[in-house]
């Protein structure tokens, strides 16, 4: 993506934009490779007790991840594209007023919900679905991937790619607002025994680095794979990738302390965008027919935004 986001596709519509600070979003999860649905219960319990107004997870199972290396991620980003349609018809009937939706995407996942906001087509479907997504929220998600034989890291690397090519790092924002949580809980080790062997490999077979001796990450993606250029970065220091660590993951209640305030505050921040640029075009467009020139004022209203969320508690956001 080549050129700065055009407002006029974010202007805002329906009564949310008249509660930016009060409405709550309707969160979808798009879970990871060889998840399945039921695995993100407990996250979606956890969102509504947050205060998320819905939680969609996308129906998207584990004989779908199998299936990719044969069909391609095509029809995993067509499902998703149809569990975003759902999560958007509940959140215009619900509280949420009809905004833009929270789209919380985990390790794979979290390259899924980039590519719904692609113009370009992705395995022959076009999505361009970025004016109904008010923030990403990536969890251990692989953004840099080096091309591998192994099908998970090459299933991750093709929409990967797409997603560089595409929709480079913060690409809608500030209508639309990024998020990465990574986390460096498991380090990798050339010589390590057990998990830290185990995770070396995993980290160089995703991003190759034959400098490396140690290498940070959550136990699968390393650390330097998960960051998107121009997100807010938050890093953890003892989440791990899933719930089968039998330690806590990013979805457990210590990483949702730490990384759902400044979601929520990214996703208000990209709707407060969008209503100000409607503003401001309102008033050019009035100046225009008053014969007054008030694009500079206009334009402060958007630099006065802040977009830096709160630094998190116990991780070092970058």
């Amino acid at each position: 993506m080549e050129r700065a986001p055009d407002p006029r596709s974010f202007l805002p519509a329906g009564p949310w934009r008249d509660a930016v600070e009060d409405v709550p979003p309707t969160v979808l999860v798009l879970g990871g490779f060889l998840t399945s649905p039921p695995l993100y219960r407990p996250l979606r319990a956890r969102l509504l007790r947050r205060g998320a107004a819905a939680v969609v997870v996308a129906n998207i199972w584990t004989f779908d991840w199998l299936l990719a290396p044969a069909r391609g991620v095509g029809p995993i980003v067509s499902r998703s594209a149809r569990a975003l349609a759902t999560a958007s018809g509940i959140a215009a009937r619900g509280t949420s007023l009809g905004a833009p939706l929270l789209v919380v995407g985990h390790s794979a996942g979290g390259i899924t919900a980039r590519v719904l906001t692609a113009e370009k087509p992705f395995a022959g479907r076009r999505q361009s679905h970025a004016p109904q997504i008010g923030a990403i929220v990536t969890l251990g998600t692989p953004h840099h991937v080096a091309t591998s034989r192994y099908a998970g890291r090459r299933i991750s690397a093709v929409a990967a790619r797409f997603a560089e090519r595409t929709v480079p790092g913060a690409a809608f924002a500030p209508y639309v607002g990024y998020v990465t949580v990574a986390s460096r809980a498991v380090v990798g080790r050339v010589d390590g025994v057990g998990r830290e062997r185990v995770a070396w490999r995993l980290y160089q077979g995703l991003l190759h680095d034959p400098a490396a001796t140690a290498i940070e990450g959550d136990g699968v993606v390393p650390l330097r794979s998960a960051m998107l250029d121009g997100a807010r970065q938050i890093v953890l220091d003892d989440m791990l990738h899933s719930q089968a660590g039998g330690r806590p993951w990013y979805g457990s209640e210590p990483g949702l302390d730490i990384w759902w305030p400044a979601a929520v505050d990214a996703w208000r921040t990209a709707l407060r965008a969008r209503v100000g640029s409607a503003a401001a075009g309102a008033n050019r467009g009035a100046g225009a027919a008053g014969g007054v020139d008030v694009d500079g004022d206009a334009g402060s209203a958007d630099r006065t935004i802040e977009i830096d969320g709160p630094r998190a508690g116990a991780a070092r956001a970058r």
